[in-house]
């Protein structure tokens, strides 16, 4: 079915979504953010799937992907704006973690060259077990690392989306043109021996 180089280049982005959603999902969970890790389930649920149509030519499941890629462009921009506390929005409310947990992000207390600072247990009213652990003097804020993770979620996105439309137009007009000379013809045996059957009526009549 004609040249790969979309197909193609639409399955190595879709690998690396992939790989960047996974390692996402891992630090989410261990940061407690339970909203961003509903959201990167259903994103890597539908990477597969776009994957999937991908490889075997299934427009309706690559249409799901670029879809999604929308939705997921406007949940990373939210999540920028939520860190950056653009637009009213606070870092330390509990929006992503659904009032279950005091951590805010697992950058927050292990983010680059952050020393830890330990939080007294007594004054959150929770175990000392559970006490959050601060970083302190970081190199780079968690607010920018998740920025960033959230701006290459972005870039990904739009990229995907790109691509996902235009493999779909490439496959779209590929149908129709197996449709134009015949491919999905209903009647190929009629046609094939209506002229032999004539023929053997005209040798009958003789």
């Amino acid at each position: 079915m004609g040249s790969c180089s979309g197909r193609c280049t639409l399955i190595v982005l879709c690998t690396f979504q992939l790989a960047t959603a996974l390692e996402r999902q891992v630090f989410d969970f261990l940061g407690y953010q339970w909203a961003p890790i509903l959201a990167n389930f259903i994103h890597i649920v539908v990477i597969i799937l776009g994957l999937f149509g991908t490889i075997q030519y299934r427009p309706r499941y690559i249409v799901v992907y670029a879809v999604w890629a929308a939705v997921w462009v406007t949940w990373n921009v939210f999540l920028i704006c939520y860190y950056l506390e653009v637009g009213g929005l606070s870092k330390d409310s509990e929006l992503l973690t659904f009032n279950l947990s005091r951590h805010r992000s697992w950058w927050r207390e292990h983010g680059l060259g952050c020393l830890r600072e330990e939080m007294p247990a007594a004054s959150l009213g929770v175990p000392h077990s559970q006490a959050p652990v601060l970083g302190a003097s970081c190199t780079l804020e968690h607010t920018y690392v998740e920025a960033l993770h959230s701006s290459l979620q972005i870039l990904l996105a739009l990229v995907g989306f790109i691509y996902s439309c235009y493999v779909v137009s490439v496959f779209t007009e590929e149908e129709d043109s197996f449709d134009f000379i015949g491919g999905f013809d209903p009647f190929p045996l009629y046609h094939v021996n209506e002229k032999p059957s004539s023929l053997l009526s005209k040798q009958a009549y003789l």
